[in-house]
């Protein structure tokens, strides 16, 4: 048995056979692809950017060492842009899941932890 606490006080008792039929109920199913369809192409674009990062580095040092202004180069600044990449992404996901998926997950756990009332 899975309980999740509710607001008026014990939480309601959801049988293993709830959670499996979650599982195959097409509104989870499709939250999970509404996901998948956005943490994927995120995540390669974020490696691919660290990764081009990590080569230019390593073998386009002249280019990574042109200055751009007093002792900033090209290379810091793309370094630091990786922080901004990463501030960007979870942002981004942040936007993402108040708009397209806690709405829908919270009306699908409703539904399992109340029967499907």
């Amino acid at each position: 048995m899975t309980t999740t606490p509710d607001a008026d006080g014990a939480p309601p008792e959801v049988s293993e056979a709830d959670i499996a039929a979650m599982h195959d109920d097409p509104r989870f199913i499709e939250l999970k692809r509404t996901l998948f369809r956005f943490t994927v192409p995120v995540l390669l674009a974020a490696l691919a950017w660290y990764f081009v990062y990590v080569l230019m580095s390593a073998y386009a040092r002249d280019f990574m060492g042109i200055v751009l202004f007093g002792n900033i180069n090209l290379g810091l600044v793309l370094g630091l842009s990786q922080f901004l990449v990463t501030f960007w992404i979870t942002w981004g996901y942040n936007r993402f899941t108040a708009r397209h998926f806690d709405k829908q997950s919270a009306d699908l756990r409703d539904d399992i932890m109340n029967g499907g009332k």
